[in-house]
């Protein structure tokens, strides 16, 4: 008999990245399509089934994970909202895949699915209570707590981007004002910089003062943000995945600094701040690994 295989998908605002994966956590093989634009609930759906259909051939998986950006209910049936993809309201993704594929299927936050990634496959391995942060086009979050994924009473906890760093700081999408997200996402440092953030890894590794100094206090900013988590969670160790982590060594030593200069040792100790191991595969990872626990209820 075959080795049990299904489908983990991370729907992102331009790709959607889909895995067919083991039960070891073995990506057999991987696909990425283009987002629809505009990305609208049934354009997207078209495009998965599509790209399922292309990935699971021969018919081999037996169940389908899908990662996606905004917060879905407790059950994982309905993508509750996302706030950068239009008309991505209470849509009902996982009947609707369900119904295309015959395959059963559950729904998560994208940042909850790398989290899950993490811990299953990753750097999380090491510890049974951590958060993570996905620093990208926005700013996600995932708690494990107990080995755990912490969705809290309604499935929407973890947004940890959308907690307020600044009262009086720029408007958010989510209608907060001044949250970490304006201050940390690939968007916020575009406005502040007007450059690419590989541009300005680029510049601190030559050298360049000036972008050294920005990623000090891009670290700073993280570290003030964390604070306020830790002492609630006091965590082993804070992950930071999402593309921004690959500039990870000009911002962590500040990160660290912060976090030490405002936070009890009680709270903090043996507290690790560690970049994430799975890079774009952690969503797809998280996506699959909730996908096994979908069919082994």
């Amino acid at each position: 008999m075959i080795d049990s295989q299904v489908i983990g998908i991370d729907l992102g605002g331009t790709a959607i990245k889909l895995g067919r994966v083991a039960t070891d956590g073995t990506c057999l093989q991987s696909l990425t399509v283009a987002t629809p634009q505009p990305a609208t609930p049934e354009a997207v759906m078209i495009a998965m089934v599509d790209a399922i259909a292309q990935l699971d051939n021969p018919n081999h998986s037996i169940a389908i994970g899908v990662g996606t950006p905004g917060p879905a209910d407790a059950a994982g049936r309905i993508a509750k909202l996302a706030i950068n993809l239009p008309g991505w309201h209470d849509v009902p993704l996982a009947d609707w895949l369900e119904a295309k594929t015959g395959k059963p299927t559950i729904i998560a936050n994208d940042a909850n699915c790398a989290g899950l990634g993490e811990a299953w496959l990753g750097v999380g391995r090491r510890f049974q209570n951590f958060i993570l942060l996905t620093l990208g086009t926005g700013v996600g979050g995932a708690i494990i707590l107990d080995g755990k994924l912490f969705v809290g009473h309604f499935g929407a906890a973890g947004e940890l981007g959308l907690i307020t760093f600044n009262p009086d700081g720029p408007m958010c999408n989510s209608g907060n004002q001044g949250s970490l997200e304006q201050y940390l996402s690939l968007t916020a440092i575009r406005r502040r910089t007007g450059k690419e953030p590989t541009e300005l890894a680029t510049l601190a590794k030559a050298g360049d003062v000036e972008a050294l100094t920005f990623w000090h206090e891009y670290g700073r900013y993280l570290g003030i943000g964390l604070t306020s988590l830790i002492y609630v969670l006091t965590p082993e160790a804070v992950v930071i995945g999402g593309g921004l982590s690959a500039s990870a060594e000009f911002f962590i030593p500040s990160v660290k600094a912060e976090i030490e200069h405002r936070v009890l040792p009680t709270s903090r100790l043996g507290l690790q701040i560690l970049p994430a191991e799975l890079g774009n595969f952690a969503g797809i990872a998280g996506a699959a690994k909730l996908a096994f626990s979908k069919v082994a209820l």
